[in-house]
């Protein structure tokens, strides 16, 4: 029974979620209002700031508990022949600069197959920074 509850609890954080980015969002109190319903292990804001900071990427899941965002393959105009996927490890409860770890992926089409290409480790690491600030500025106006 607690399974099915919590199971219903991770659904329903989920559309909240999901809800949230489908309708664009809103102002910062829907952005308070999606960080208080994030229940789990994962940081709110840190859950909230990645979704934000890849609002882009197209997303394959999403576990608010387990702390894991998934992403699918996507090509950007500015770089034809080349897609990109990332994942969001979210690693604490706390609002941590070591809290949330993101790697990425990039494929080249070569001769029409797509094979797998170096990432520069900058690229995670300033993905990181983007989405520890989001996540302070999310505190920061909810305190505020």
């Amino acid at each position: 029974m607690k399974a099915v509850k919590a199971g219903l609890a991770a659904i329903t954080g989920a559309c909240l979620l999901s809800a949230c980015t489908m309708f664009g969002g809103g102002g910062d109190t829907t952005e308070q209002r999606v960080v208080q319903d994030v229940a789990g292990s994962s940081n709110p804001y840190l859950w909230r700031a990645s979704l934000d900071t890849f609002a882009e990427m197209p997303l394959v899941s999403a576990d608010s508990f387990g702390g894991t965002i998934i992403y699918d393959w996507r090509e950007f105009p500015n770089a034809p022949g080349e897609r990109v996927k990332a994942t969001v490890f979210i690693l604490d409860s706390r609002l941590r600069a070591d809290g949330v770890k993101v790697s990425v992926f990039r494929q080249t089409n070569e001769t029409g197959a797509w094979t797998d290409a170096l990432v520069d480790p900058e690229t995670a690491i300033q993905l990181e920074n983007a989405i520890l600030d989001r996540a302070r500025n999310l505190k920061a106006a909810e305190i505020g």
